[in-house]
């Protein structure tokens, strides 16, 4: 069902149609694939639009409530001077490798990590029973929003628990309150985030789902939180029957408000190489998952070496929105322009239609597949007909970057 509604109600015998012609030739701004921010081969390839960085606590929880953002100022700029978003995630756990967690807390008399095999390799796992340990890190996220939930810098925010923190150890020292933190503590880290972030969308695993060691399961309000979805090993061969199931504890329909992002799976050399082959690397093909899950982004960065840019920039392409211009009218003083979203997911920032240096009241914010928005502009005196142009501007994006869009209209 289209959604039409705006502001202002004109007479329409006096619309007349204003030409414009516009295609989109790369991803809309925070859709598409992703490639790590240390992958300098393919910063420039025009299927990019986004850039993943992991960072540690201990990059930046410099002391009790002191941080050092030198490392994440010096990443974010480097990757807005591309013209790209950063995709970023916290952890403290990663096979074979010690914990992220600061120095100045595992110097704590009653902190004691644990060391253990984790897929092989002696990985160290962090003390979620420390009150010190918990209270930081609630008040480093306090810190991050305080300073960063407006910067257009980031798209997207992951956090999580657990290896590379997505919600789960499934080889290694799986102690739930010893190192993986309780699930009444999860509960409290989810509603702390909603509380704080507003504007920056932030995410978890979709292994939040597994009832043993969180708490999404017992407490279905936290269902009512805020916050995205991510899916790190997508298209692997158990996706049907394992992640598939994940996904559904959340709700089908809540990449409607949420977004959702991922990676491709890592679980064998054919998941990578076959990734966007026609089938798929295990019988379903990406776009075909594309229209199961809605992503909007999904962390791609080895995909350079198996598929050239035609096919890169086509799947980069199919994820998230996808806006058309179907009418650009004007009535006087006011233009009227109607959008359809032709994508597999909704725009989940505010965009405004602008017109002659004049934005729309109505957003395109939260425009799903399939809908269509009308918006109006009231222009300033003396605009003159054939000059008018159309662009989408919004504050989440970096300056100078608009929102493209398909129109046909002579």
């Amino acid at each position: 069902m289209a959604d039409t509604s705006c502001n202002v109600v004109l007479s329409e015998e006096v619309w007349r149609s204003i030409p414009i012609e516009s295609k989109i030739d790369v991803p809309e701004p925070g859709t598409g694939l992703v490639v790590w921010d240390d992958n300098e081969d393919h910063f420039e390839s025009p299927a990019i639009q986004l850039e993943y960085s992991y960072v540690q606590y201990a990059e930046v929880m410099v002391g009790p409530s002191q941080y050092d953002w030198t490392l994440l100022e010096t990443k974010m700029d480097a990757i807005a001077s591309r013209k790209h978003q950063a995709v970023l995630r916290f952890y403290d756990t990663y096979v074979g490798k010690p914990t992220g967690v600061p120095e100045w807390i595992r110097k704590l008399p009653d902190y004691k990590e644990q060391r253990g095999k984790s897929e092989g390799e002696m990985t160290s796992f962090p003390d979620w029973s420390n009150a010190t340990y918990q209270n930081e890190v609630l008040e480093f996220f306090k810190a991050f929003a305080d300073r960063y939930d407006k910067d257009p810098r980031i798209a997207y925010l992951q956090v999580g628990f657990g290896l590379w923190s997505e919600y789960h150890i499934y080889e290694g020292i799986m102690k739930l309150g010893e190192t993986f933190p309780s699930k009444a503590y999860q509960s409290n880290f989810l509603q702390f985030m909603d509380s704080h972030f507003h504007q920056l969308p932030w995410m978890i695993s979709i292994d939040a789902s597994d009832e043993e060691s969180t708490p999404i399961v017992e407490q279905p309000e936290l269902l009512k939180l805020r916050f995205g979805l991510f899916d790190d090993s997508f298209l692997s061969k158990e996706h049907p029957k394992v992640n598939a199931v994940n996904w559904r504890t959340f709700g089908n329909e809540r990449y409607l408000q949420f977004p959702c992002g991922g990676e491709f799976s890592y679980y064998n050399k054919n998941d990578q190489k076959n990734a966007l082959s026609v089938n798929g690397p295990n019988g379903m093909s990406f776009e075909v998952a594309l229209n199961k899950f809605h992503l909007s982004f999904i962390i791609a960065s080895d995909q350079f070496t198996y598929q050239k840019l035609p096919r890169l920039l086509e799947a980069s392409k199919a994820m998230g929105y996808e806006l058309r211009l179907d009418q650009f009218e004007r009535n006087g003083d006011y233009v009227r322009a109607s959008f359809t979203n032709h994508g597999v997911a909704p725009i989940y920032f505010d965009a405004y239609p602008t017109v002659a240096g004049t934005r729309s009241v109505e957003s395109l914010k939260g425009l799903e597949p399939s809908q269509s928005r009308m918006a109006i502009v009231k222009l300033s005196k003396g605009s003159l007909y054939r000059s008018l142009s159309m662009t989408i501007t919004s504050d989440r994006l970096l300056p100078g970057v608009t929102v493209p869009f398909a129109a046909e209209i002579r």
